[in-house]
């Protein structure tokens, strides 16, 4: 029996399991000292414990397959086509793992500068701003780290590179069919990076686009999701921002200064107006304090147009301050100054001709009242008008 033992352990199968038992046993010693020393850091730095979390699933299996193809790489790849399938299957696994390790050491200092600079502060801008350049750039390297991965994958089977070759050589108009094909894909890449740079949008931010108001709920890869605001959503592709104009409310600021139109009669006095819009603004708590005017900005031939400009620190407050102006100039105007909606005057005789106020006036004596002139509707000489009044 002994000699049998011996002799088998003698056998490459069994100098194999032993290699393969001693490696896994060293990988779980080497897994045991990382995760305590990363856990100690992760004490310490809130990047370390994110690093812990997020690459825990790939590091489980990064060190047995490292330790098996280091195994495995130690026997000659002529000594058995079994071998030698199993050596590329590993070498296979193991770059995959190492691209999944990549990605989600990414996504955990994505996660650590989005923590460091939350959104749900007051002033947002600068966070906006991080934020916004990290996702879209932790997007971006998520798609090259995953091609390059890809690519050496490719490179590692020598049949793979032969296909390759022998694809570019030959299939050229499949080739320019597909450049034509991944044109958007690289086209919104491309935009992706620009937007994270120049940042003309970034998260958060109050836009109008094809005439819809929302805000900027996410930007991927490709698309950027627009929040309407009666909760809508609007995917927009990345290299839109790009190429077409669009209104950004909170590109440097997110202060306003919001408009209430109002057209009312020329008599309507405008003091008692400026002190009524003025009460509304400082009783009101949405008002920033910085603007506060009435001004007449048009007159035509049957009204005047009034604007009034009042401030606030963001689009939500300013819509609703101007509603509360409206509303409160209004009411203002009907409770005091019922007469100051628009008018329309005519003046209308009885044979369908505007009278003349400029001919000379009949003496009373010398003029006798036709039977014509009789009735509710009669020429300038007795005042009777027909006024018209619409608002």
């Amino acid at each position: 029996m002994t000699e049998l033992f011996s002799l088998w352990m003698r056998g490459p199968w069994a100098r194999l399991g032993l290699t393969l038992a001693a490696g896994l046993i060293i990988s779980l010693l080497v897994r045991a000292v990382a995760y305590a020393a990363l856990g100690r850091l992760a004490k310490r730095q809130p990047l370390f414990s994110d690093i812990l979390h997020r690459a825990s699933a790939p590091m489980e299996w990064l060190l047995p397959l490292l330790v098996v193809t280091v195994a495995l790489r130690t026997w000659p790849a002529s000594a058995s086509a079994l071998f030698a399938l199993l050596q590329q299957l590993l070498l296979i696994a193991l770059l995959a793992v190492g691209t999944w390790l990549v990605v989600r050491c990414i996504g955990a200092l994505e996660d650590a500068a989005i923590r460091n600079h939350p959104m749900d502060v007051a002033d947002n801008l600068r966070a906006r701003r991080v934020v916004t350049q990290v996702r879209v750039l932790g997007r971006t390297a998520d798609v090259v780290v995953i091609i390059l991965g890809a690519s050496i994958i490719l490179l590692t089977i020598p049949g793979a590179r032969q296909v390759g070759t022998s694809l570019l050589a030959s299939a050229g108009v499949a080739g320019l069919a597909i450049g034509f094909a991944a044109k958007p894909v690289l086209s919104n890449l491309i935009a992706g990076l620009q937007i994270a740079l120049t940042q003309p949008i970034r998260l958060d931010d109050v836009v109008i686009i094809e005439g819809e108001w929302g805000r900027i709920e996410e930007i991927t890869g490709t698309y950027v999701v627009v929040r309407i605001w009666d909760e809508r959503r609007l995917v927009v592709p990345l290299n839109w921002f790009i190429e077409n104009p669009f209104q950004n409310w909170t590109r440097q600021s997110a202060q306003l200064i919001g408009t209430v139109f109002l057209k009312l009669d020329y008599r309507t006095p405008l003091a008692p107006l400026r002190e009524e819009l003025t009460r509304l603004c400082h009783e009101s708590e949405l008002w920033d304090r910085r603007v506060c005017i009435l001004q007449v900005t048009d007159t035509d031939e049957h009204a005047m147009q009034l604007r009034a400009l009042v401030s606030t620190s963001d689009s939500g407050r300013g819509w609703d301050l101007r509603c509360l102006v409206r509303e409160g100039l209004i009411a203002f105007i009907q409770t005091h100054y019922p007469d100051a909606l628009p008018r329309w005057r005519g003046e209308l005789s009885r044979n369908g001709q505007a009278p003349d106020h400029h001919a000379p006036s009949v003496p009373p004596a010398q003029h006798s009242p036709s039977p014509e002139d009789e009735g509710p509707l009669r020429a300038h000489g007795d005042g009777a008008h027909a006024t018209q009044t619409g608002s």
